[in-house]
């Protein structure tokens, strides 16, 4: 078969790309006939990059993010040292710095990006657990506000107690234990917000659940005296007074001088009832089993 009957064979889009090929091997020069030019702007290299020593892109990320508060060109420069130096000291130095300079901007995700990063690859390092901090942090300075969703909330105490299981003896354990008191009380009040919902429309199984769970799962948040208040009241507005007299009995016991006990102790007495406590309820055994029972 000649080379004109091969090409003719071929299928139109086939016959289309040899034609174009053969074009193009017509149209490229031989070695030696002015093809230096061309074959130069093939295999040219890029010499506008230049290393930089890694002291130098760390001192000088440091001089933008605390002299000219540059955070983002700080960054850039904490990068170019764990690009350039990947394996020198300065470049875990970097990566710490990178994410501490984010959390101080309020670029949440870049911090917990950088901070889980370095305990990842530097899980041994004296500083990993300030960068587990920084994680928890984060997460902690987004806690929204009662109104809204809390998963965020619970994420921060999942940060926070990684914190306090992973490094007990740092000095951000006792940080991270205070912000997770502050966060399950943030928790306490959705829960306190939610039964009141309930409360008000009267659906009172509900709101007692609600309440519930503050008094169990909650009991060292503030919320824990009106919780006890609330469930007076909703046991009181179903009748379930043993329930209710028990709530007032152990609101008074734990918290004697707390005006939600006085609403509670008038809330029964109206009833004709006293606050007494029985011991077999579930309110009872709770706060036993916190060493706070009466």
């Amino acid at each position: 078969m000649t080379r004109e009957s091969f090409t003719a064979s071929l299928a139109p889009p086939a016959r289309r790309l040899l034609q174009a090929a053969a074009f193009l091997a017509l149209a490229l020069p031989l070695g030696g006939c002015g093809t230096g030019d061309l074959w130069d702007k093939f295999t040219a290299k890029d010499d506008t990059f230049v290393e930089e020593p890694a002291d130098k892109l760390y001192n000088e990320g440091l001089y933008l993010m605390n002299e000219k508060k540059d955070i983002k060109a700080a960054n850039k420069k904490f990068e170019e040292v764990d690009r350039q130096h990947p394996y020198s000291d300065l470049a875990r130095k970097s990566l710490l710095m990178s994410a501490y300079a984010s959390y101080q901007a309020g670029d949440y995700d870049s911090c917990i990006g950088s901070a889980s990063r370095y305990v990842t690859l530097h899980p041994g390092s004296p500083d990993a657990a300030y960068a587990q901090y920084l994680i928890a942090a984060s997460h902690y300075d987004q806690i929204p506000d009662i109104s809204r969703d809390q998963t965020r909330t619970e994420k921060a105490i999942a940060s926070l107690e990684e914190v306090v299981r992973k490094y007990p003896n740092s000095e951000y354990a006792a940080s991270a234990k205070a912000k997770i008191e502050g966060a399950r009380d943030q928790l306490a009040g959705k829960e306190m917000s939610v039964g009141r919902y309930y409360a008000q429309k009267r659906d009172f199984t509900a709101a007692i659940n609600r309440y519930k769970t503050v008094v169990t799962q909650y009991q060292t948040t503030r919320h824990v005296e009106e919780a006890l208040y609330r469930l007076t009241e909703a046991y009181m507005a179903i009748g379930i007074v043993g329930e209710a007299q028990t709530a007032a009995a152990v609101l008074g016991h734990n918290f004697p001088d707390s005006r939600w006990y006085k609403d509670a102790y008038n809330l029964v007495k109206s009833g004709g009832l006293e606050p007494s406590e029985n011991q077999g309820s579930w309110i009872s055994r709770t706060f036993k089993k916190m060493g706070l029972g009466g």
